[in-house]
């Protein structure tokens, strides 16, 4: 009587626990993007599951498409489904849970984002829940674990169950800060705004967001200011992708890229003849982005001759182009960037102060990554899941310690910098996780992250095993005994080497 009582306060401190691991990876987690591969890891270890995937409807609530996925092709991350259509759709459609015994015994089940073969078809049950905000229905979960006779199917499906409900509490959060945020002072964020290529929540960047609902459906002139990598020309598309030009061009011009005797011919366009090698005539930037919007990036480069006949095109709409007489009027919004100091270059005598004065119309500092902290995660998150679909990789998520790096460095790169240092983690990760040792060089030198250099094998090698045990204490909740079935040794080890290298395991229980 008393083994019997043991197994059930043992099963059911086994289900607390797994509900609170769930509840801490949500609150942890800035965002759902964030929150899924960790949510998924978890159903894996608790419930046994192969494979998982996480559909949501789309804005016209008709279709459905795949918000993330473990176990997915890169094909089938971008599967759709028709509301009602398979078994995801029909949860959707129906707001009821459903359990698949055996998949290939079921014809509604389509295997559309999936890897399964037939012999995968026979030996995989799949469940699936529907996940609800207030009282509708969002979307659906779905998880494949392996075919057992005597298996308690309600039991994984309440673990399902419970992933669901936090997934639902996620996304509740995340549309009620979106309304907070287009209700800030300051910060008016107007509707039907579509700010969905730019990664990012801090105040910084809501500043941001709200100067661009001010000016984008406007003619107004833009400029740009910020430095290198900060993301200019994803702002410049936002503002166009916004305008009543939306659906005309979009021209950018790479100022710097171009020599000064070729950026004149490129912007205004010439006539067969006008110089050697002009054996046909070709129209300038201007010109094709008539009735559209043209991207001036690095303006602050063009020379003086150049910026003269940017004033006329800016006061009278019009110019002629080289070896031609004929006078071309176009209609054409100008947003222009730069990361130089424009004031020190007309002190300089390098840029003309009438230019400056008709281009700084309405500026926008974009500020850089180091001021954007709450944005770093984010937009490593949205880095990891880009490169890795792109190289075909299935890295999940990002360690501690490594986190812990990318949040302590300066960045003077910017956005650039982060997107190439999780590009190339991405590459030589020879697992599903990001550690530290995969960041590149310049973050791990001690002027860049205050680390020591010259560390000897010995240290080298305690730094190595100290942050793949606090990795594995982390996803464990600072449980030794599954952090050493994690990393296929005992508990007696893990006590040890937690002692030598001075882990905190508390720090991973809350």
């Amino acid at each position: 009587m008393s083994q019997v009582s043991s197994e059930n306060v043992t099963a059911e401190s086994s289900v607390l626990d797994y509900v609170l691991e769930v509840i801490r990876i949500v609150s942890g987690s800035p965002s759902l993007r964030s929150a899924l591969p960790r949510l998924m890891e978890a159903l894996e270890a608790h419930a046994g599951a192969v494979r998982a995937i996480v559909a949501l409807l789309e804005e016209d609530s008709k279709s459905l498409y795949i918000e993330a996925g473990q176990g997915l092709s890169t094909a089938g991350l971008r599967a759709r489904y028709d509301l009602g259509e398979g078994i995801i759709g029909k949860v959707v459609e129906s707001g009821k849970p459903v359990i698949i015994p055996q998949i290939s015994r079921e014809p509604m089940f389509l295997n559309r984002a999936g890897r399964r073969n037939e012999e995968d078809r026979q030996k995989l049950t799949f469940l699936c829940v529907p996940i609800h905000v207030d009282l509708g229905v969002v979307g659906a979960l779905g998880v494949d674990v392996v075919l057992q006779p005597l298996r308690h199917y309600e039991v994984t499906l309440r673990s399902v169950e419970v992933v669901a409900q936090m997934i639902g509490v996620v996304l509740k959060a995340e549309r009620s800060e979106r309304k907070r945020s287009a209700n800030l002072p300051g910060v008016q964020v107007a509707s039907g705004f579509d700010f969905s290529n730019i990664v990012g929540n801090s105040s910084a960047i809501r500043q941001v967001y709200g100067q661009i609902t001010q000016v984008a459906r406007t003619n107004t002139t833009v400029l740009l200011r910020g430095d290198s990598g900060t993301g200019k020309e994803l702002i410049a598309r936002s503002i166009h992708d916004n305008s009543l030009r939306g659906d005309k061009k979009f021209v950018k011009v790479s100022c710097a890229a171009l020599p000064e005797n070729l950026i004149e011919s490129e912007l205004f366009g010439y006539k067969r003849g006008a110089f050697t090698g002009a054996d046909k005539t070709k129209p300038g930037r201007f010109e094709l982005a008539d009735g559209g919007t043209i991207f001036l990036d690095e303006i602050g480069e063009i020379g003086l001759s150049t910026q003269v006949k940017l004033l006329r095109v800016l006061q009278e709409r019009e110019f002629e182009p080289l070896g031609s007489t004929e006078t071309i009027k176009v209609d054409v919004r100008l947003i222009a960037a730069t990361n130089r100091d424009l004031e020190s270059a007309i002190s300089e005598k390098e840029f003309r102060p009438d230019l400056y004065y008709r281009l700084n119309v309405f500026a926008i500092f974009l500020p850089p990554l180091s001021d954007r902290k709450p944005d770093i995660l984010l937009l490593a998150d949205f880095f990891l899941e880009r490169y890795s679909a792109r190289h075909r990789k299935s890295v999940r998520r990002i360690s501690t310690p490594a986190i812990d790096m990318l949040m302590a460095y300066h960045w003077p790169g910017n956005i650039r910098e982060l997107e190439n240092a999780i590009e190339r983690a991405v590459i030589v990760c020879d697992n599903s996780v990001i550690h530290s040792y995969h960041l590149p060089p310049t973050l791990q030198t001690a002027e860049a992250s205050g680390t020591m250099m010259g560390l000897s094998l010995k240290e080298a090698a305690e730094n190595y095993e100290r942050e793949l045990i606090q990795d594995a204490l982390k996803t464990t909740r600072g449980n030794r005994a599954r952090a050493a079935h994690l990393l296929q040794t005992t508990e007696r080890i893990i006590g040890y080497k937690v002692r030598k290298l001075d882990i905190d395991c508390a720090r991973f229980r809350n």
